[in-house]
């Protein structure tokens, strides 16, 4: 195969609206629709097939740095085409790949009809703000909108730190410092460190994966930043516990005291396969106030779930069930999808009776 086949299945991913592409040796390419693998009407590949279209989109350094670790994460820029995150890796001793479309064109709130507190909580001065959900859940089309409404609204520096960098924001009234961990700096601890000397208003920490990179953050939310981060956590409360239990026992104090003031609030999303075609986001959405400041404080992050049932009208809290539910009366989602992709089926089970 050759160069141009690759991107000629890059090209029928965008044109067919899927979000991935799937290179795996005995098998067809497989593109992703609406959350579901599908084949593309091809010959199987072999592993040399898919070495030869892959290297054909990279440098010597990428190739020398796949052929050391057996993996290469990052992203691509194809004129014409689009821009895709892309990552190689081996299996049974085979090259493979996989490709997720990023769009260039970043969507507004209105665009993906966000709720109207997202743009509440962003015109926050400092603070962490945090999205959350599995891969795949649209956590950085949400952040990118979000960082697209304040780049038309504020004369802002944001600092972006991302491995690879997905979106690339123009310039409005804001001005962005995008870094991808890897080509612009080491990793996200050592560029979050920095961060603090090139005058930001605004940090996106890609992904706090890992002790270091989350006390850097909340130490920037607390300094006066509007920090933004993702986490891999499918509910608000879960997402408070993850951080706390990264710090050991005797740190964990500390970190509830920095939490309790710092965090503004966690949006937790899963996309849901709608009736017709196409998916939906389901949010849960925690912010915080003076109630669940004490408790995150005084270590009950088992009664916050309860607190977000409370005054929702005044702060724009709401739990995923209540937005399962909602879809389902309104026909977006199915009563089978609600339940299948609810982090509390049984709260959606006797909704329904069932």
């Amino acid at each position: 195969m050759s160069e141009f086949n690759v991107k000629k299945l890059l090209q029928s991913v965008v044109t067919y609206k899927a979000s991935d592409l799937h290179l795996i040796s005995r098998s067809e390419p497989l593109i992703r629709l609406d959350g579901k693998l599908r084949p593309v009407n091809l010959p199987k590949l072999t592993g040399k097939d898919i070495e030869e279209m892959c290297y054909s989109l990279i440098t010597e350094k990428q190739k020398q740095h796949f052929e050391e670790f057996d993996e290469l994460d990052f992203a691509l820029l194809l004129p014409g085409i689009g821009r895709f995150r892309a990552n190689f890796y081996r299996t049974i001793g085979d090259t493979a790949a996989s490709f997720r479309t990023i769009p260039i064109n970043i969507p507004s709130l209105d665009d993906l009809k966000a709720p109207e507190v997202y743009k509440k909580i962003i015109k926050r001065e400092k603070g962490l703000i945090l999205v959350t959900g599995p891969t795949g859940s649209g956590k950085s089309t949400t952040l990118a909108a979000m960082l697209n409404e304040i780049n038309e609204k504020e004369e802002k520096h944001i600092i972006t730190v991302e491995d690879p960098v997905e979106f690339i924001h123009t310039n409005k009234k804001c001005v962005f410092s995008h870094r991808g961990v890897g080509e612009d700096t080491r990793s996200f601890a050592i560029a979050l460190k920095y961060a603090m000397r090139q005058d930001p208003d605004i940090i996106l920490i890609g992904e706090m994966r890992d002790k270091e990179t989350i006390e850097a953050a909340l130490t920037a939310a607390e300094t006066g930043h509007l920090v933004f981060g993702t986490l891999h956590t499918n509910s608000a409360p879960t997402t408070i516990n993850r951080i706390i239990d990264v710090f050991s026992g005797d740190e964990q104090p500390q970190i509830r005291a920095m939490l309790s003031t710092s965090l503004v609030a966690v949006i937790a999303q899963t996309l849901v396969p709608k009736l017709q075609s196409g998916r939906t986001a389901i949010s849960e959405i925690l912010v915080t106030n003076h109630a669940i400041a004490n408790l995150i404080r005084e270590s009950k992050v088992h009664q916050i779930y309860s607190q977000m049932q409370l005054g929702q009208g005044d702060t724009g809290m709401q739990t995923q069930t209540q937005m399962m539910l909602k879809s389902v009366k309104e026909g977006v989602i199915s009563r089978e999808n609600a339940i299948q992709y609810s982090n509390k089926p049984e709260e959606i089970l006797k909704a329904f009776g069932l």
